[in-house]
């Protein structure tokens, strides 16, 4: 054997390094986040992402978990939930260091089903491009709150046009804004047939269940939290059916088999496709596609692999993308409150 004048890499030497790539990963993550998605919307997760992204100790406690169990979102709401002050970043550090095992056991045993009801403003506005009747089928549906998009109220802008359900306003009022170019729609989608597809089907008249969605909304937006208590009531109400499933898997369609067949099958997700690898998402994208459906999604910028790159810079605001069959009609925040051209 040739000696080569350098040490062999020893397992630990690179069981060490790979720590160090782990925690790496997780402050960039972090960091992502702060500047991505929590600046300008919440003050305190923006702090406490910045905070976390910058203290080693905290990235150690981290790097171990399974990558979707990483997430902001999902930490966050587990510290809330155990007590940690919003806005506070000692009260999140003495909370994930000195009760670790009890957070890390909500993280692991919860997931990010946040549910925004606003984010049906982005379906409205692609289904108002599909003939109907609709059949809607959500994947990753949670508690079924975006397959009721035709019994909300929509107010666009405050001097805009107001859109009730045919019959009549919704307890439910979610406030849209649009950008130039885009017009509101006119008419509710007739959809006849609903049904979601959900890994973890959440039941919306579940107490427990709502306060997790509750907690998982962002400390400073109140509004969201009233409005997802009343979504979800409405849920209820009209007995949303949302089933276990993959959509990986034949579930998806022998959920679409029982479709009506005089209907238009509209499969719609949002926020759903970045639980997956790329190869899966490619893959749940190509389901659809085979089973003769349009599709409407609303996902982050590049999670979606038959939607093309945009020119438009990366910001909060623009952070989401709309498409109706992998082609972009509208750009928006994660809440979908503000909509604007691609």
């Amino acid at each position: 054997m040739t000696d080569t004048g350098l040490p062999d890499a020893s397992p630990a030497t690179a069981s060490a390094a790979s720590a160090a790539s782990d925690v790496d990963a997780v402050a960039g993550r972090y960091r992502a986040f702060a500047a991505a998605q929590a600046a300008g919307s919440s003050p305190t997760l923006c702090r406490w992402a910045v905070a976390v992204a910058e203290d080693p100790e905290l990235l150690a406690l981290l790097a171990p978990l399974p990558a979707a169990k990483q997430q902001p979102n999902l930490l966050f709401a587990a510290a809330r939930l155990h007590g940690a002050r919003p806005g506070d970043v000692r009260s999140l550090r003495a909370l994930l260091t000195t009760r670790w095992p009890a957070v890390r056991a909500t993280v692991l045993a919860r997931a990010t089903q946040t549910n925004e009801a606003a984010r049906c403003a982005a379906l409205l506005l692609g289904l108002r491009h599909v003939p109907g009747p609709v059949a809607l089928l959500e994947v990753g549906a949670a508690a079924g709150l975006c397959l009721i998009p035709d019994r909300f109220s929509y107010t666009f802008g405050d001097d805009g046009p107001r859109l009730d359900p045919v019959d009549g306003p919704s307890p439910v009022t979610l406030p849209v804004r649009l950008g130039d170019g885009l017009v509101a729609p006119t008419v509710m989608p007739d959809i006849v047939w609903r049904a979601g597809l959900d890994l973890n089907p959440l039941n919306p008249a579940d107490p427990d269940t709502l306060d997790w969605l509750r907690t998982l909304v962002w400390p400073e937006h109140q509004a969201r939290r009233d409005r997802l208590a009343a979504a979800a009531a409405l849920a209820a109400e009209h007995r949303v059916r949302v089933r276990a499933g993959d959509l990986r898997t034949d579930a998806l369609e022998a959920l679409a088999s029982r479709a009506p067949g005089d209907a238009t099958l509209v499969v719609t997700h949002s926020a759903a496709l970045a639980y997956l690898d790329a190869p899966a998402r490619r893959e749940a994208v190509d389901r659809v596609t085979a089973l003769g459906a349009r599709r409407v999604g609303f996902e982050a910028r590049g999670v979606d692999p038959a939607v093309p790159p945009l020119a438009r810079p990366v910001t909060p605001a623009t952070l989401f993308v709309a498409a109706l069959d992998g082609t972009p009609f509208a750009v928006a925040d994660g809440h979908c409150t503000v909509l604007a051209l691609p």
